[in-house]
Parts: structure tokens; sequence; C-alpha cells
């Protein structure tokens, strides 16, 4: 008995050395001389579900919200006349030669050889799948040429009482071969169902979740020419744009518009986190980036990373998606991306479909 509570004492006495070194590692980066640090720190934990109470440790609620301030409230929309879709995935002679590893500490140019997602030539043609890879992150990036291939996949109805689906759900479901994950939703303590989105959904031209009379921020879907359109709008504007299928992440932003990066108008910030962003180019070939986070290998990306990957791949159009525990990527049955979530994969409202 004497030695099984000496061993309790050891043990009890080096979580308490670890918590206190935690802690002070913590406070160090909270209330040290870099207001960097201390920013970056403020972000990332307050992008968790879960981890935001470690802000909230050291800082007030108004300290915190001045410290996650960036702005981007404006109405904005982009213009669909930027994007002109040859019908080049009749004629895979006119794509360009695929990508290989994307480094975004290195020049803009990328080696040909990337990893292709299929044996057939005129499906590769049309997919190619690029690794990124930055200072602190790691993740893929899926470029598919074909815009008509990118579909949203959505819940048959949402709110209290239903269930979100997983991205290999929505997969198996709608006979696609690879998807990403879409918009935010209702998230308490890391325990929601999926099934309450935080902003607008539409389907089919009509809006499913949401009012045409709000004002909602980063707004991504596409109208009936698959275009992508993006933006601060209210719901009549985006069914007044032609989105005919669509979905908002209220935390946003939105990183290019109508070729101009939201970077050059103010910092957009963020932390170190898991992040998926979308993207159109002007050929309309759209952009489906998944960031690996929370690794030891890959820390996470901010919004400014996003926003630079995107502007060297052409992206004319981009925002930002749900992140975090949601961020995954699946193509031709193979997970591509390393999910931060602990219990498998997350219920999700929405998703990024690309189909056969």
């Amino acid at each position: 008995m004497k030695y099984v509570r000496r061993t309790a004492l050891i043990v009890l006495t080096l979580l308490i050395a670890l918590v206190a070194a935690l802690y002070f590692m913590m406070l160090v980066l909270a209330k040290g001389p870099s207001t960097t640090a201390r920013d970056l720190f403020v972000r990332s934990v307050m992008e968790t579900s879960a981890a935001k109470f470690l802000a909230r440790m050291y800082f007030s609620e108004e300290e915190i919200n001045d410290i996650l301030n960036t702005g981007g409230g404006d109405a904005i929309q982009s213009d669909p006349g930027l994007i002109d879709i040859p019908n080049k995935h009749k004629d895979p002679s006119g794509v360009r030669p695929p990508f290989g590893t994307f480094d975004t500490a290195g020049p803009g140019d990328t080696e040909s050889g990337g990893q292709q997602g299929s044996s057939d030539p005129v499906e590769d043609s049309v997919i190619e799948v690029v690794d990124i890879k930055g200072p602190t992150y790691d993740g893929k990036m899926i470029l598919v040429h074909d815009p008509s291939r990118v579909k949203v996949g959505l819940l048959p109805a949402y709110g209290d009482g239903y269930a979100g689906k997983t991205l290999r759900e929505f997969i198996a479901e709608s006979g696609a071969i690879g998807g990403i994950n879409a918009g935010g939703f209702y998230d308490p303590n890391g325990g929601g169902s999926g099934a309450i989105p935080d902003g607008i959904v539409i389907r089919d031209g009509k809006i499913a979740w949401g009012y045409a009379g709000t004002t909602y921020l980063c707004v991504i879907g596409f109208d009936a020419n698959h275009v992508m359109h993006v933006g601060n709008m209210t719901g009549q504007e985006a069914l007044d744009a032609g989105i005919v299928e669509g979905l908002s992440f209220s935390a946003g932003p939105v990183l290019i518009v109508n070729g101009v990066p939201e970077t050059t108008k103010r910092k957009l910030g963020g932390g170190l986190n898991p992040r998926t962003a979308i993207g159109q180019c002007a050929d309309g070939t759209v952009l489906l980036l998944v960031v690996n986070g929370r690794q030891a290998n890959s820390i996470g990306a901010t919004y400014d990373d996003l926003c630079v990957i995107m502007s060297k791949f052409g992206a004319v159009n981009a925002a930002n998606l749900d992140g975090g525990s949601s961020s995954l990527m699946i193509y031709n049955g193979e997970t591509l991306t390393t999910s931060s979530y602990l219990f498998g994969e997350r219920k999700l409202p929405d998703v990024f479909l690309i189909m056969p």
C-alpha cells in the first residue's frame, strides 16, 4: 500500500508540474512581449469548438474581440463575367500539364508529375491532385478543370431533430468520386449534430435554410452556367445573382473577389489551424483545397496563407470554408488529408462533391 501511495503521489506531482508548465507557456504567449504570438494564440484557440476557454483564461471578451476583429462585413459580390468556361473537358489536349508538389515558400512555377487520381487519361486531364506545402503546413489541392463536375451536397432537411452526414456518406449516397467539407454549423462545445447550418443554404434556386432578407457573410454558390459566386450578400441577392446551389460560412472570410486578393486591403489574420477553401480560375477550373493542421508535421495555416495559395493557382474568386476538425478531403475512396477530429469523421450539413 505504501508503494501504491508513493507512485500515486509521483504521478500527481508530475501532472501538476505538466499543467503548471503548460499554463506558464501559454501565459508567455498571451502576455509576453510579442503581440504577433499573442494574436496567433488567441485566433488559433478561438477557432476551435472546445478550446476557446484557453483564450478566456487570460483575456476579457472585449480584448478577444479586438484581436479577432478583421472587418470584412461590407457587401461584396463577384462578377460572373470574369469567368469564361470553354468546353475543354471535351478536348483533353487543351488542358495544361499536371502540377507536382506546390511549395508556397518557393517560386510560383511548379514541377510536372503530380499525383493523379485515375488511370483513365481523359479523367486525368480533367482532375489533378497536387501536394501543397508551406512553412507551417501541408495539404492537398484538387483541380477540377470541368466545373460542371462540382456539385453541392446537401441534406434532405435541416434543423432540430435531423442529423448531418459524414463526407464519406455524402460521397457514397450521391455516387460522387470525391469531395471536401463545406459550410459551418451550430456546434456547441464540439457536440453539434451537423444539421443546423450557421448560414444560408440554397437548393435548386430556392432557400432551403435561412432568409431572403438576412445578410450572410462568405456566401459561395454556383449558377446554372457553373460559375462560382462569392461574397457577402442577402439571401435574395444570392438568388438574384442566379445561384442555384450554394451555402455560406459565417466565419469567413472571402479570400479573393474579382481577381483581387482581400489581403491587398487588409490582413485577414486567423490562427494556425486545419483549413478548407474553394476557388475558381478564369477558365472555370475549380480549386478544392484542404490544409492539414494540429499535427506535429503540419500545425496549420492562416487565412493569409490560403489567400497566397489560391492567388498562385490563379483563382479569380475564392473563399474560406469550415476548418478545424471538419476539414477533410476524399478522392477515389482514399482519404487524402488527415482529420484532426478524434472520433472519425464529423457529421456535416453540406459538402462540395466531384461527380464522375
